[in-house]
């Protein structure tokens, strides 16, 4: 049986690092639940983390041995937001951060799935905030992204680079929320090694 993987096949996965470029992002459907604070210290991230795997893998499963449509577990994914943007770019004040984790799953995956995926993640172990797991689509449309190696502590100056000069420089303007692209596992690998995709929606400038 053949296995998908969409982070080789989908153009909106692939970046490189030092590059902007403009990638149009098509509505995907992922696995996500919100939180609030630093990712680095709050026991809610870590249990958001912690609900959104075995639902994923659930689901792959499933969708292997009923479907008989094999795919790669995508990475984890976070949209995030401030009310006010230098909370990223300058100041970095994680505890003013508000986010939503993603994990694409492929568009064949139904609520009657999904369902039964949280019900069999709720055996056993229970993860504490497996209730608050939901599938949702999400339409980002043209974004512009690159790749970053290293740190997320490091980010502040790819991400004021992207912000205050490729976008503007380029006719448009910021539209959505902020987006990550874990393709390192942060949980395994040292900081200075991690590859993450740094996203930001845009518009055409009026």
């Amino acid at each position: 049986m053949a296995k998908t993987d969409f982070k080789k096949t989908l153009d909106s996965y692939q970046a490189r690092r030092h590059e902007f470029r403009v990638v149009e992002v098509p509505p995907m459907q992922y696995l996500m639940i919100d939180g609030r604070g630093d990712p680095n210290s709050s026991p809610e991230f870590a249990d958001a983390v912690s609900a959104l795997y075995p639902v994923a893998y659930k689901l792959k499963f499933a969708s292997k041995q009923d479907l008989g449509r094999d795919y790669v577990v995508m990475p984890l994914e976070g949209l995030w937001w401030s009310p006010d943007m230098a909370a990223f770019t300058t100041a970095r004040d994680k505890s003013r951060w508000d986010w939503t984790l993603l994990m694409m799953v492929p568009d064949w995956i139904t609520t009657t799935m999904f369902d039964a995926a949280v019900a069999k993640a709720s055996a056993g172990d229970r993860p504490a905030r497996l209730d608050d797991v939901r599938l949702e689509a999400l339409a980002e449309g043209p974004c512009v992204q690159t790749l970053h190696i290293g740190s997320f502590d490091d980010e502040a100056e790819v991400l004021a680079a992207m912000h205050d000069d490729f976008i503007p420089a380029h006719g448009l303007t910021m539209g959505g929320k902020h987006h990550e692209i874990y393709l390192s596992d942060f949980r395994k690998v040292e900081p200075g090694k991690r590859r993450t995709i740094l996203r930001q929606p845009v518009v055409t400038a009026c």
